[in-house]
């Protein structure tokens, strides 16, 4: 019985844990959009983030 009751305390710390979990990530969604829209509107029209450079490539960790 005792091992029930520990199995039934980890089952519902877990249920609360998953739902923490996607509260965060709705949370995370929901600023990145606001972001999304707050940069489309203040951005140009035409202007673009990325360009045809190729980017400087780093050198080598060396041991």
């Amino acid at each position: 019985m005792f091992e029930y009751e520990l199995h039934r305390m980890r089952s519902a710390q877990l249920r609360e844990e998953a739902a923490q979990e996607r509260l965060a990530r709705q949370v995370r969604r929901s600023r990145r959009s606001a972001r999304r829209e707050e940069a489309a509107l203040h951005s140009t029209a035409g202007a673009e983030t990325h360009t045809d450079r190729p980017r400087r490539h780093r050198l080598p960790r060396t041991a």
